[in-house]
């Protein structure tokens, strides 16, 4: 291959098993999120920078050093998107979705685009699933959307996972507890912060809280709460959501320095975290964004949504699930004269929803054997001369070495049989 072609940093292809998690994920996302009458919305991948930096906000990281944006012929400037909410409110908007009274509620599966520095679980093309629920500003909605992805991120398999939440209160209070924030932040000293902070002190200040570094933790470990200035009708949202997830049993931390890394967040906003997969990292998160369609041009629709990297998800994934791609049959015809009728039940085998591949040239049994154990197959099926002439099929168990004979009208019987009793 030309090294010019070499895939970029940041990129990754899929095969096999790792393709078989993300499949699995996606599969037990639909049928999680339709329970909940979630429609699935498939938004463009390409949008204009705008939409991004007026929803996403134009001091973040993501738009001032993250987005692939380039100009296209006639000079509009263009950007693969970095998350999935501001597309799907464009979607909404554009489509005449926010004139009907009625809750809407989608999810969206796909590739997200972010120039950062990949590491385990963090690449510059990750997938996400996202849900939105759009026209309601009920605390119920937020328990709702809470409780779902839960419920999915069990079924996917997920364990030892810690749920967080704090309330990043309305526009009116968020503003005087921005005043104290950066009082505070001013009457640190400045030089101790790590660049970035220095810069979110004056320009994102709530950013500073969700930094990482040991240091700046250090320095607002007695920061003031956001809690402390929430007005009495974002307390009330907020006391509600925490009641309606305790009656769901539900176990949760409060955690004072959530703030989420994209400005149009408001009120309830949730991280799902693990530490299976090294420091603890959030798998999912979301929260409530009233309001945002307002800054895109449309009416004041409340919204509230969440997201999931899939990457980080299968690498838990994979930790606690018997997730194979591996085919049931490889089927071994050595000779040219049975080949046809080696196709024909390749054909019937798949047709009846069994996973598998023939040889399509004669060959040795012993290559054909060793081709079936490249393949991966759990059985080797064979149709020589001697089955052909007796109307049977040979099975051979790839993994014990053991082989049966039977006839071949019951073949498909057999496997099924043989598959119940196998241990993945």
């Amino acid at each position: 291959m030309d090294p010019s072609f070499k895939r970029l940093k940041g990129f990754a292809d899929m095969f096999g098993e790792q393709s078989a998690v993300f499949a699995f994920l996606e599969t037990t996302a639909r049928t999680v999120f339709a329970n909940y009458e979630y429609e699935e919305l498939r938004a463009p991948i390409l949008e204009p920078t705008e939409l991004f930096r007026r929803s996403i906000g134009a001091v973040t990281d993501v738009v001032q050093k993250e987005m692939f944006t380039f100009e296209d012929v006639k000079g509009r400037s263009l950007s693969m998107r970095p998350e999935a909410t501001a597309g799907v409110l464009r979607a909404y908007l554009e489509a005449g979705r926010d004139k009907d009274s009625a809750i809407s509620r989608f999810f969206s599966i796909g590739p997200m685009f972010r120039r950062e520095r990949p590491q385990k679980g963090r690449l510059r093309q990750f997938h996400q699933i996202n849900c939105e629920c759009l026209g309601s500003d009920s605390p119920y909605i937020d328990a709702e959307l809470i409780c779902m992805l839960v419920e999915f991120l069990k079924r996917a398999g997920l364990k030892n996972l810690q749920l967080q939440l704090n309330s990043l209160g309305c526009r009116e209070c968020r503003g005087k507890y921005l005043e104290e924030l950066k009082k505070f932040l001013s009457s640190r000293d400045q030089d101790a912060f790590c660049e970035d902070c220095r810069t979110r002190s004056v320009s994102n200040p709530l950013r500073v809280l969700d930094c990482k570094q040991v240091n700046c933790r250090e320095l607002i470990a007695d920061a003031p709460r956001i809690l402390d200035y929430n007005c009495r009708a974002c307390e009330t949202h907020f006391a509600k959501t925490l009641e309606l997830l305790k009656l769901e049993g539900l176990n949760f931390r409060v955690n004072h320095n959530l703030v989420r890394g994209l400005d149009y967040y408001c009120r309830t906003t949730f991280e799902v975290v693990s530490d299976e997969i090294g420091a603890q990292t959030a798998v999912a998160g979301g929260g409530r964004y009233d309001g945002l369609t307002r800054q895109l041009g449309g009416g004041d629709i409340p919204g509230a949504g969440f997201a999931c990297g899939m990457e980080r998800l299968a690498l838990l994934a994979e930790k606690n699930l018997k997730i194979s791609a591996r085919p049931i049959f490889y089927l071994a015809c050595p000779d040219e004269e049975n080949m046809n009728r080696a196709f024909a039940i390749t054909q019937e085998l798949r047709k009846s929803g069994v996973t598998g591949a023939m040889n399509y040239k004669p060959a040795s049994f012993k290559k054909l054997m060793r081709e079936a154990a490249r393949n991966g197959a759990r059985y080797a099926l064979i149709l020589g001369a001697d089955e052909a002439t007796s109307a049977s099929i040979s099975i051979k168990d790839m993994d014990k070495g053991d082989q049966i004979s039977i006839s071949a009208r019951n073949l498909k019987e057999k496997l099924i049989e043989l598959l119940a009793k196998k241990p993945e």
